[in-house]
């Protein structure tokens, strides 16, 4: 049987989510992160000598890395589903955004995270310096970055209400999380395509199944 090693707030949402719209079994085992720090618990690195999140086992096989478990959940369970035919060009798409949403999308959005987070852990006293640090780098590279991911974002579904083509595909599944992180931390408000995106993959049956699988989800800490 397959196990999703599931870390609340994670990318393995995505993972889940996957399963469900394949109707493939599997269960979940899950762990909480620390309240204090964030960081996953040290049980994972039993599982995984990194200890992060998302990672699966099946049959005496540990596979990490969210395109990595994506790319064999498909090839076993998949089928031919939820990806464009071969040759398309809606699958040299897919396959783009599958690539993207952790090598470019994530990157800037997790940056961000972390410059809030050294503003608010800095001692008082120098905290005016980490905030002008902080000022800088949002101002200077992340704000422009992210801008023009979700220009971008936003003229590729404005074609097809979809990330490849005019169905819904495993591109979808995988650049949800940059956008329900943006949603969360009020970056779609001038971005309607989005925003419908969003709303079109909530309504899912399988959508809703993996949340319940997963547990509650809060994409701003993520």
């Amino acid at each position: 049987m397959l196990t999703v090693h599931h870390l609340n707030n994670s990318r393995s949402q995505r993972v889940l989510w996957l399963l469900e719209e394949l109707g493939a079994p599997y269960e979940v085992k899950r762990y909480e992160r620390d309240s204090k720090t964030m960081l996953a618990p040290p049980e994972l690195r039993a599982v995984h000598p990194l200890g992060k999140s998302p990672v699966i086992t099946d049959d005496g096989r540990v596979v990490a890395e969210t395109g990595a478990i994506v790319t064999y959940i498909l090839d076993k369970f998949g089928d031919g589903g939820l990806v464009p035919a071969k040759g398309s060009e809606d699958h040299l798409r897919a396959t783009y955004w599958l690539h993207f949403a952790e090598g470019s999308a994530m990157p800037p959005l997790v940056m961000s995270l972390l410059f809030t987070e050294i503003v608010k852990r800095t001692p008082a006293l120098i905290r005016p310096v980490s905030k002008l640090i902080a000022s800088n780098v949002q101002s200077g590279y992340l704000r422009p970055t992210l801008k023009a991911q979700h220009d971008f974002f936003e003229a590729e579904l404005a074609r097809d209400g979809w990330f490849a083509g005019t169905a819904f595909s495993v591109a979808d599944i995988m650049m949800s999380f940059p956008l329900e992180a943006a949603s969360a931390r009020g970056g779609l408000t001038d971005y309607p395509h989005q925003l419908a995106f969003l709303t079109q993959i909530h309504v899912r049956p399988a959508y809703q199944a993996a949340l319940r699988k997963g547990g509650p989800y809060a994409y701003s800490d993520a």
